[in-house]
């Protein structure tokens, strides 16, 4: 069953004690957002390989469920219309006129099949070998985001600010549908993805927001569209 890549520059070299912690930009992770639903036969493996990418430093996977095959016997209790609002937009970006599952985006740019691991990690280390444009620092402290960031060269342009949340991992024990009976575990699933402010990279970027409960901070930077990602950091 069958129905996208972005230049990451920052980093999470993360430190905390006590109430605050804080990342700043040693590295540029990769950010890989995975459209995925649990009404899908063909997305278990492509969940797993998520799963595999979630252990590694240099990428930041982020798994979107979608709400599109919630009417074939199952519905995900992940899945938001909001994920598939932003896959249709990546997909209008490209010229594309349909989406599926699993699909995997690279950097807000290359649009890939989600359960291909090879061509995955080819466009990961393309992009991990650039280097950085933004240098992007986070600092929490109790419930205070505070997001600062300045370009380091190249273009100068306009950026969306975006604050992400996820839970790393749970179990669903799915009874209907296509994976009825399976047992599935999924990995850095998006409960939350806002528009927090936007960011003109000619000026050193200072911004601060709320946040609550532990689950991990992830800050992208990205062109409008949804374009390419220019800079991601994340705090876990």
């Amino acid at each position: 069953m069958r129905k996208m890549l972005t230049i990451l520059a920052a980093a999470a070299s993360i430190w905390s004690g006590g109430q605050a912690a804080t990342a700043q930009s040693v590295d540029h992770p990769v950010v890989v957002e995975l459209f995925t639903s649990q009404g899908c036969s063909s997305c278990p493996p492509a969940d797993a390989f998520l799963g595999q990418l979630a252990m590694r430093s240099d990428v930041i996977p982020l798994a979107l469920h979608v709400d599109y095959w919630d009417y074939i016997g199952w519905k995900d209790q992940f899945a938001s219309p909001q994920y598939t609002k932003r896959q249709h937009s990546y997909a209008q970006e490209a010229g594309r006129r349909t989406v599926y599952t699993p699909q995997m985006i690279v950097q807000g740019q290359e649009h890939v099949v989600g359960n291909h691991p090879k061509n995955v990690n080819a466009l990961i280390s393309q992009h991990g070998a650039k280097a950085a444009e933004v240098d992007l620092g986070l600092n929490r402290s109790g419930n205070q985001l505070t997001i600062s960031a300045k370009a380091l060269g190249g273009d100068r342009e306009r950026l969306v600010v975006q604050l992400v949340r996820y839970t790393p991992e749970e179990m669903v024990n799915i009874r209907s549908g296509e994976n009825a009976g399976r047992s599935i575990e999924y990995h850095n699933i998006v409960t939350s993805w806002e528009r927090v402010g936007d960011w003109d990279m000619r000026k050193p970027l200072s911004l601060q927001t709320k946040v609550s409960g532990d689950d991990p901070v992830v800050v992208i930077l990205q062109e409008r569209g949804p374009g390419r990602i220019v800079a991601a950091a994340r705090l876990r």
